[in-house]
């Protein structure tokens, strides 16, 4: 093969070329469009715990809170409100519905424009939280923020995947999901702060601060260069192959982009998208699109992350030991994110994925039980210093194995996964879906503590059985494998290889006879 041989780990092409500053620096900055997800999760969590914003805002919701403490009743449902759950979701909403707007935007203006959109709604929508009068003017900050997350999440993992080299392409796509845990942690230690402002307005200063992060990644999208897919898709092929050459660092890209160029080719007799993603040749693609993120959301993790100074208030922390809490769970986060970013390349992301699913299962069976046997079924109990300690030593582990594993990886592998012709339909699924399944969570989170109390923690635990069995038997090994060759990785695998025909494999003559012959050692799919 001219210029490149094929790996077993891999079982693709290794591409000449190495990791240059110019992609590094590209990457770091696409990156910050993590940013103004993770602020947002963050920020919304902290506020609902402040007493004057819910005085303003919820004042049924703080006059039970008060109750509750006044009577000692049930912990477990004082902040059970649909209009207060509603603040918070209606975001995911918004995004939902802009993720498919967003698949266009990215397709036909590339992923850079799609992150300043993303940006520049992003920045009008937290002005006018931090402005809000009324919860009117505060739900529709919301929405134009949601707005702004799905654009972001549409393009960004994309483009780090598409910009990355094979080899590299977690360690620097996970650069995603650590601006989305820096996000939560400046969030939670912004919160912290503005809580013990004089005066009962640190909740705008919360809110109106959502304004940096938005403007760092719309004023960073107009530097980035577009990817060379992106620009072959788009018709520029010599300055694609001049970016190619720019973004590998060598002159030898021959070989890698006439692959790129004869995946834009067969891309370009796919009409529509929408429909052919139903074909049965994408059906490992499809179902990963749905699952993974709906799996990553039935975690439980935003349960934490949104509501952490909301469940501390619960578990019987003051005002400022939940807030408290919750910055240690966003530096566990933060930190975790790195064994992430070492280890993805190397372990690959099955490891990961069984790795953290254990871990996050023993964490939600131990903090159930501690909850279930303090609090009972009444939800009427105190909670002495060193139990709520131990509470919170659990948590942060659950949040670690959740921060290497699924947070991570649940937008890495479907953004690596999708053949050039479907990738922003499958992207806008993806978004979608986790979007939807984190609306509904959210919404359902504080009835589902009122009524189902300690035992939440073991639903989610039951969901984490069985994305952890999911994953053991279904999701085949993506490292090192160029993305214009990962359908060798499904036509490898033991189940999902009968859904692909041998004419479905696009990847260049030599490497078609290596897939027919049944050598693609892809993720050989092998359990």
């Amino acid at each position: 093969m001219a210029g490149g041989v094929v790996v077993n780990t891999g079982g693709g092409k290794d591409y000449p070329g190495k990791l240059t500053m110019f992609v590094l620096f590209a990457c770091i900055v696409a990156a910050t469009g993590g940013l103004i997800f993770g602020y947002d999760i963050g920020i919304s969590g902290g506020v609902t715990s402040m007493n004057p914003f819910l005085m303003k805002f919820f004042p049924s919701v703080y006059h039970k809170e008060q109750e509750a403490e006044r009577n000692q009743s049930n912990q477990y449902c004082k902040f059970d409100s649909q209009l207060l759950t509603m603040f918070t979701s209606s975001l995911y909403l918004a995004a939902l519905v802009a993720s498919f707007v967003a698949a266009t935007v990215t397709r036909v203006a590339g992923r850079k424009w799609s992150m300043f959109g993303g940006g520049v709604t992003f920045l009008v929508g937290a002005a006018l939280n931090g402005a809000a009068k009324d919860v009117t003017m505060l739900i529709l900050g919301r929405v134009l923020l949601g707005i702004g997350v799905g654009f972001a999440n549409q393009s960004v993992p994309v483009y780090l995947s598409e910009m990355a080299p094979a080899r590299l392409r977690g360690m620097l796509n996970i650069g995603f999901q650590l601006m989305i845990t820096i996000g939560i942690l400046c969030a939670n230690l912004i919160n912290y702060g503005t809580a013990k402002i004089k005066g009962g307005w640190g909740w705008r200063v919360s809110l109106a601060l959502a304004a940096v992060p938005a403007a760092i990644i719309a004023v960073g999208a107009l530097f980035l260069p577009d990817t060379p897919n992106s620009l072959i898709d788009r018709g520029y092929t010599d300055a694609a192959k001049r970016m190619l050459k720019r973004v590998r660092g060598t002159e030898d890209v021959d070989e890698e982009y006439n692959d790129l160029v004869a995946a834009s080719e067969e891309s370009k007799l796919v009409a529509h998208p929408w429909r052919n993603i139903l074909q049965r040749r994408y059906r490992p693609q499809l179902v990963m699109a749905v699952a993974i993120p709906m799996f990553q959301q039935l975690t439980g993790i935003n349960v934490i992350m949104f509501y952490a100074p909301v469940l501390f208030k619960t578990l019987g922390f003051a005002d400022d030991a939940s807030l408290m809490s919750a910055v240690i769970t966003g530096l566990v986060n933060v930190f975790a994110t790195f064994v992430s970013i070492v280890t993805v390349d190397r372990l690959g992301r099955r490891k990961l994925f069984l790795q953290g699913g254990t871990q996050m299962l023993a964490c939600q069976i131990v903090v159930g039980s501690l909850i279930g046997a303090k609090f009972g079924f009444s939800g009427v109990a105190e909670i002495p210093k060193a139990y709520a300690a131990i509470v919170v030593l659990f948590i942060c582990a659950y949040v670690a194995g959740f921060a290497w594993s699924w947070g991570p990886l649940g937008w890495l592998v479907p953004s690596e996964i999708f053949p050039l012709e479907i990738r922003s339909a499958g992207q806008s699924i993806n978004v979608s879906v986790n979007m939807l399944c984190t609306f509904i969570i959210a919404q359902a989170f504080l009835p589902m503590l009122c009524r189902f109390k300690f035992i939440l923690f073991f639903f989610f635990g039951a969901w984490v059985v069985v994305m952890t069995i999911f994953v053991a038997l279904f999701l085949p090994e993506t490292k090192n494998v160029p993305i214009e060759e990962m359908v060798l990785v499904w036509k490898s695998h033991w189940y999902w290889g009968r859904f692909i025909r041998d004419e479905d494999v696009h990847v260049g003559a030599d490497l078609e006879m290596h897939a027919a012959n049944g050598n693609g050692k892809a993720g050989s799919g092998k359990h």
